[in-house]
């Protein structure tokens, strides 16, 4: 199949339908499934910052969603996981109350990624000591002080 014309079929047909009776078009041989984008390693100080970690799984068990949704929660950066130093996929158990995200958090993560902060530098700024809050911004965020949590951090994009 021509070039042109398994571009033309991707456009025509979406991704994951193949054309009856040719072969996969060439967009989709290289094409993964459940991508979930980039996800940062981070480093073993990065990893000391943070007590608990869940699972992508335990994340949806908690929040009682499939965990295709889970994974469109990180695409959306509504949530924010890391690979850690032994190679599992995990979310800070901190980023929940009870059996929801906590309130805010969605909001300061697109503050700090548009500041500039890829995964892991939001991940640590979240988790380091600000002794003008009392405690970690994420401490802050849980105790609904979520407000001077992100005039901090629209304040370091300047």
């Amino acid at each position: 199949m021509p070039a042109d014309r398994a571009r033309q079929v991707c456009a025509a047909r979406g991704a994951g339908k193949r054309p009856v009776n040719q072969a996969w078009p060439e967009c989709l041989e290289h094409a993964r499934a459940w991508d979930i984008g980039f996800v940062a390693q981070i480093d073993p100080t990065t990893d000391g910052l943070v007590p608990d970690w869940l699972s992508l799984p335990d994340v949806a068990a908690l929040l009682g969603i499939p965990a295709g949704r889970v994974k469109q929660l990180l695409r959306d950066r509504k949530l924010l996981a890391v690979t850690r130093p032994e190679g599992t996929l995990a979310v800070p158990s901190a980023f929940f109350d009870g059996h929801q995200v906590v309130k805010g958090l969605c909001g300061t993560l697109t503050l700090l990624f548009d500041c500039g902060f890829d995964d892991t530098e939001a991940l640590r700024w979240l988790f380091t000591a600000d002794e003008t809050l009392p405690g970690t911004p994420i401490d802050a965020i849980v105790g609904h002080r979520g407000t001077e949590v992100n005039r901090r951090a629209q304040a370091l994009a300047f």
